[in-house]
């Protein structure tokens, strides 16, 4: 059984039960040595990496997935290439930017946007719009609006100006991106401090002046022992993806994808870009249904599921009784039984007569991966694929969990929630490696073909042996779950800044909007009158709506914490019912919604946004 600390971010090589003969192994063996060495990465090394076991394992998953589709029916979907204007269309509406293409004069959220922008950003939509416009040109087709009417730069290859608002009312205002304090022993070789202050892009500005980055020589692959990456933990308290609201989650993926676009074009990574076209996917059932309709289903009967029921399902049926069994996601179940239980379950489930009792542990980890494959659009996204498996080529460790990093925050709500459950159940297989035989390598083995499956008829080997390397990408995403998703602060500083320019352009468009805005306007006032109304500077009045006390006001000092607020109401509260643990809440003023880390610091909580509303109560299920 090898070892998960034996190798770091290496390139996997496969291994193959039939021969290779004469010039074309020893072409194969060259090509596999220039791809290490292209890497920095010893090929000795590399190849002590990965077991021969572990190999047989990705092998033997590959072959139950083509034995699958020899027996499915033919693929519903067919993959199109898309021009250049296409792409950079898709990728500027994604982007929340997709004004840029239409023409709308707008002071909407592109122009909140666009006036958050680091130089850098700014300079990669000039360049993503640039390429959009002059590919229209080239189809004898007019743009809707030229670059220059966005962007105003003298020289295009001068140094990188900020953008201009598309009707040029809205100067560009850059945030002030600062250094994070590092602690005093953060040059130890064991721990690498990873700051979430400062723009990924920004950090790996190296690359783009021919210098080596430090990153990439402070982690080497070949140390046996790889390095475990710790946060500086912000004072403002760290921020998961479900602490947001919806609507600031959304914003925080259009910043992403910005900046992931502008740190791999740093990095020397093409940003590729897939489309699928598909014929009309299952609407109803189980198995091939996007995930989006599962969870429509689902929330008709289950207000508030996050992640489709069958899944949490399956996944509950091998934590229960699956984890400590031999071989668990290796070895297969009874393909006649699996099939049999796949059909009682599109029968029987939404009615609530399917017997669990029947299904074994290799049977429920069957129906699990043949659940994520046959899903029509691809866990991690069709769109977004490409990118992932791009990562695979950064030679930095810590540049790879970056650009993960930005992944995660892309993906749909849906795509992220049900991947997070996976990932948490693999950990919990790894963990139980003495009793199950799984190692990390072998858990990142199995799923890697399930959730990197290239679509079509034809899969190339060129195509299977590339998705052998992003079992190096599942490792990390089941290693650093918690870092990927745990919300960066800069995204967040995005987010309020683009919230603030949002609001200072909110009119009134009409009377009655103008009557309703006054109204609520009144009762905020008449609230505040009916409150103490003597608030100075540092004081902050604490609502908890469960409470025998329902309001506080609070001094703020330096040191005072969102544990400290929870404790005083327990106190002042004599340790009233509550039925579901309490959580404060900053909400309104510059974010929609945050549920706040125990461990964040108030009063600087209080300086990025004086004008929220403080709440104590339950987090939403």
């Amino acid at each position: 059984m090898m070892d998960v600390t034996d190798c770091g971010g290496v390139i996997l090589t496969a291994f193959h039960s039939f021969t290779i003969h004469g010039d074309e192994q020893k072409h194969r063996a060259d090509n596999r040595k220039a791809q290490y060495q292209r890497r920095g990465v010893s090929p000795c090394a590399a190849e002590r990496c990965v077991s021969r076991d572990s190999m047989e394992d990705y092998w033997s998953e590959m072959k139950s997935i083509e034995e699958e589709r020899q027996g499915a029916a033919e693929e519903q979907t067919e993959r199109s290439s898309m021009d250049e204007a296409e792409l950079e269309e898709a990728w500027l509406q994604e982007a929340g930017l997709s004004t840029l293409v239409t023409g709308t004069q707008s002071d909407g959220p592109a122009e909140a946007l666009l006036s958050t922008l680091t130089h850098s950003q700014a300079a990669m939509v000039k360049k993503r719009l640039d390429n959009y416009t002059q590919t229209l040109r080239k189809r004898n087709k007019q743009p809707t609006r030229h670059v220059r009417d966005v962007f105003s730069t003298p020289d295009a290859s001068s140094e990188l100006t900020p953008p201009v608002s598309p009707n040029g009312r809205i100067a560009l205002k850059l945030p002030q991106w600062n250094s994070p304090k590092v602690p005093a022993d953060s040059s130890s070789s064991e721990t690498i401090l990873l700051s979430l202050d400062v723009p990924y892009s920004e950090a790996a500005r190296a690359h783009r002046r021919d210098r080596e980055c430090q990153d990439c020589r402070r982690i080497c692959k070949e140390d046996r022992d790889l390095p475990r990456f710790q946060i500086v933990r912000p004072r403002q308290g760290l921020t998961r993806v479900s602490d947001l609201s919806s609507e600031d989650i959304k914003k925080i993926s259009c910043i992403s994808l910005i900046e992931l676009t502008t740190f791999y074009d740093f990095l020397g990574i093409e940003m590729k870009r897939s489309r699928v076209v598909r014929s009309k996917a299952r609407d109803s059932g189980i198995f091939g249904v996007p995930l989006n309709t599962l969870l429509e289903n689902d929330q008709k009967k289950y207000p508030g599921s996050r992640v489709p029921l069958v899944f949490k399902k399956l996944l509950s049926k091998l934590e229960q009784t699956g984890l400590q069994t031999e071989g668990i996601l290796r070895v297969p179940g009874s393909a006649a039984r699996v099939k049999h239980l796949r059909q009682e379950l599109e029968l029987k489930f939404y009615e609530d007569r399917f017997d669990w009792d029947q299904v074994r542990q290799n049977d429920a980890a069957g129906l699990l991966k043949m659940f994520i494959r046959e899903l029509p659009y691809p866990l991690l996204t069709t769109q977004h694929l490409p990118a992932f498996t791009a990562a695979q080529s950064i030679s930095s460790l810590k540049h790879q969990i970056q650009a993960l990093h930005l992944l995660i925050m892309l993906l749909p709500e849906a795509n992220r929630d049900t991947l997070k459950a996976l990932l948490e159940f693999l950990r919990k297989v790894v963990a139980y490696e003495e009793k199950n035989r799984m190692s990390l390598w072998n858990v990142s083995m199995i799923v890697a073909p399930n959730l990197f499956t290239f679509r079509g008829k034809n899969v190339k080997q060129e195509e299977m042996l590339s998705a052998v390397a992003s079992a190096q990408l599942v490792r990390i995403l089941i290693t650093h779950q918690d870092l990927l998703w745990t919300v960066p602060c800069f995204l967040i500083s995005h987010v309020r800044k683009m919230n603030e320019a949002a609001a200072g352009k909110k009119t009134p468009t009409s009377e009655k909007s103008k009557r309703r805005l006054l109204k609520r306007w009144n009762m905020e006032k008449e609230r505040e009158r009916s409150e103490v109304t003597d608030l100075h500077d540092g004081v902050i009045r604490v609502h908890a709506p469960l409470h025998a006390k329902v309001s506080m006001a609070i001094q703020l000092n330096a040191e005072m914490k969102a544990r400290d607020i929870m404790a005083r109401f327990d106190v002042e509260n004599g340790h009233s019912i509550r039925r579901q643990r309490q959580h404060l809440f900053e909400t309104g003023g510059n974010i929609g919604e945050r549920c706040l880390d125990p461990d964040a610091h108030l009063l600087d909580v209080y300086r990025v946004n004086p004008h929220c509303e403080w709440v104590l109560k339950s987090r939403a299920t």
